[in-house]
């Protein structure tokens, strides 16, 4: 389902004025803070897997610099990409101006498999890669993607750490069978950040792993927000509930990252998107009230 079709629920101003989040000129942006450090992010950040793995063309480029330029401009700044991305970190790399450079809190990944001296060696030249693409000689953050060679990786990531070459650590995965080996890593290892699934149709990591990420103090990335899109077919041809506009919410997108946004243990929702519009939507959730506990029932509800 493409979002067009939701979109239109949402005032023309929103696409042509990124600066005012989405049509809410007055509207503060959310900030989550960091629990081992007290740094605050927006609470809404931009994924790049699919739609910055393109080539060099101008063609497919243009509408990227249109979503890094509404994305700065509303106020934004975390990205999370990954050398998993194909050609993503090096579009990224290219596309970022030095201003939104400036503003940036890159967040990428190490993915390499193996073990031992070998594969420690291996997960460091493609982190080294990563930098370089970017165009950084350091990352705010850097993660073990989908927890591959997590216990070697980690070691080098405290290391780096340690050495000032990345600001904060931590690991990731997108499927809820992965939740027992999240839990058992952040209940062992000191990490900063835990990357995993949540939605209003998976709400798993509401039992145990979003209260142990508050109780440990590890701030939370999280992906999947939208089901892969599936949410959006979910709701097709549904009008947008008359109550959605008690907590801000003036999309489908936005009802759906502020169910996320509910949960006080979400640090940042990192909504993957090509389209300029898409991004500002986006964005928009962070602005405005959350769901009260009975709003998020009913969520829950109209998303069925």
């Amino acid at each position: 389902m493409d979002r067009r079709d939701f979109l239109a629920l949402s005032s023309a101003a929103a696409v042509s004025r990124p600066a005012t989040n989405g049509g809410h000129p007055d509207s503060k942006l959310l900030m989550r803070p960091i629990p081992s450090s007290g740094e605050t992010l927006p609470a809404i950040g931009l994924g790049t897997s699919g739609p910055f793995e393109v080539g060099t063309d101008e063609s497919s480029r243009a509408p990227l610099r249109d979503v890094l330029a509404g994305f700065f401009d509303a106020g934004a700044t975390l990205i999370d990409t990954s050398p998993m991305y194909s050609t993503a970190e090096a579009v990224l790399g290219d596309l970022l101006t030095a201003e939104q450079q400036a503003k940036a809190f890159l967040a990428t990944k190490v993915w390499t498999p193996g073990s031992g001296a070998a594969a420690a060696q291996k997960g460091i030249e493609q982190m080294q890669r990563s930098m370089s693409l970017l165009k950084r000689d350091r990352v705010e953050l850097m993660q073990v993607h989908n927890l591959v060679d997590v216990a070697v990786h980690l070691k080098t990531l405290a290391r780096w750490k340690a050495e000032g070459k990345i600001k904060y650590i931590g690991v990731t995965h997108y499927t809820t069978s992965s939740y027992p080996d999240l839990i058992a890593i952040v209940e062992r290892e000191k990490i900063d950040f835990v990357q995993f699934n949540y939605s209003v149709a998976t709400r798993e990591a509401e039992r145990r792993l979003l209260p142990l990420c508050a109780n440990k103090g590890v701030a939370v990335l999280v992906n999947r927000a939208f089901e892969d899109g599936n949410l959006f077919t979910r709701v097709q041809g549904k009008p947008l509930p008359p109550w959605a506009a008690d907590f801000g919410a003036r999309s489908w997108a936005q009802m759906f990252l502020k169910f996320v946004l509910a949960h006080p243990a979400v640090t940042c929702v990192i909504p993957a998107t090509g389209k300029l519009r898409n991004v500002i939507d986006n964005v928009a959730a962070a602005t405005g009230p959350l769901p009260t506990p009975k709003q998020l029932a009913q969520i829950v509800a109209a998303s069925n």
